[in-house]
């Protein structure tokens, strides 16, 4: 099947998307200085990459890179940061990609085979604080992820799109359309957490109520446009059936095997109705769509982070997406998206200091009234 690839960047068009930039744009860089950048640190940008560059350099806030003036240790750092993210997860929580060959059992050892595959893998070029574009030399329109250590998610589509996204609040429906080699594992089936994707908590539930509001909160996601896998409405189900929810179809939907999976969201809209949820559900009335629902989410996820049941970063990330860019940037979810943002403290995320920064400013928020004022 063709694909169709966003049109390649234009230098008028990237001087149109750093228009909408909160920073300074001083002069683009020459080809002269972009291939010397590139002989420096061992790297080449992408082709849309290289023209926003050429277009202007953004500046003022050390969350972009300055490829003109920057500290070349903080460069190379940023460079480096994808991998050693990747080989922290190694070390730290068990991760393995699954084409790498049987992991040692020694952990000095499985390090050495990860950072040894690592060294063929594309490399991730910093383009704003944690976003990266892979830098594949001659090609545009791969999107830019976000990447912190193996949670890595598709911030934009392309670049174009991602200024869009991360600048303005308003970002493309349509799905990514191109990814680059190993990265492309995290965001298609891997450990990483695309936000369009099924939010990948673990159940929580520990009695009635609780189950119920569980069904309710993935009634609200769909209701959003969020995908649900049938095995999450299969597994609350099951949970809502063994803490004494009672309704005809309940059993239906927990029962269901993998050759039914199919029938899931069926049995799941018939639950919702013996539940009275359907009709409990807030409706689109506002200019924000969603307006209503993406608040109470906001505040389901943050319970989630707070309990366990959903990783800081990818619940950060969520929040991020589905909550604070849909909903108009309210000022009140800033702390924690600055603190999900954070770019360039890669002592704080080994230390897990960014983590508890998420946890304790959804701690905080959820103490306050809600929705939170602005």
């Amino acid at each position: 099947m063709a694909v169709n690839l966003p049109p390649p960047l234009t230098l008028e068009a990237a001087r149109g998307l750093q228009r909408m930039l909160r920073a300074e744009i001083g002069p683009g860089l020459s080809d002269r200085e972009l291939d010397a950048v590139e002989a420096r640190f061992g790297f080449t940008f992408s082709a849309d990459h290289r023209v926003f560059l050429a277009a202007g350099l953004p500046h003022g806030s050390r969350r972009w890179p300055d490829w003109r003036n920057g500290d070349p240790e903080d460069l190379a750092g940023r460079l480096s940061q994808p991998v050693e993210g990747v080989l922290f997860d190694v070390e730290r929580n068990g991760f393995w990609h699954p084409a790498w060959s049987p992991r040692p059992a020694g952990t000095s050892d499985a390090l050495q085979v990860a950072r040894s595959e690592l060294a063929t893998v594309a490399q991730l070029v910093p383009v704003y604080s944690h976003r990266y574009l892979p830098g594949t030399t001659g090609q545009c329109g791969h999107p830019v992820l976000s990447v912190h250590q193996t949670d890595i998610i598709i911030y934009g589509n392309d670049l174009a799109d991602y200024v869009r996204h991360e600048f303005t609040g308003q970002a493309s429906s349509l799905p990514a359309q191109a990814t680059v080699g190993f990265w492309s594992y995290f965001v298609h089936g891997g450990p990483g957490t695309d936000p369009t994707m099924p939010t990948p908590h673990t159940p929580y539930a520990t009695n009635a109520q609780e189950a119920v509001e569980h069904l309710r909160m993935l009634a609200l996601e769909r209701l959003i446009g969020r995908q649900h896998y049938p095995h999450q409405l299969i597994e609350a189900g099951l949970t809502a059936l063994v803490l004494d929810v009672e309704t005809e179809s309940l059993p239906l939907l927990a029962g269901l095997s993998r050759t039914e999976h199919e029938s899931a969201d069926a049995r799941f809209d018939q639950v919702l109705a013996e539940l009275g949820l359907a009709e409990g559900l807030p409706g689109d009335d506002t200019d924000i769509p969603w307006e209503a629902a993406r608040w109470e989410l906001v505040r389901w996820w943050l319970r989630l982070i707070v309990n366990g049941s959903l990783a800081p970063g990818a619940g950060g990330d969520l929040i991020t997406y589905e909550g604070w860019g849909a909903l108009a940037r309210p000022q009140s979810l800033r702390p924690l998206v600055d603190s999900v943002d954070a770019y360039n403290d890669w002592e704080a995320i080994q230390r897990g200091t960014r983590e508890q920064a998420i946890v304790m400013e959804a701690e905080r928020l959820l103490a306050g009234p809600w929705p939170p004022l602005d």
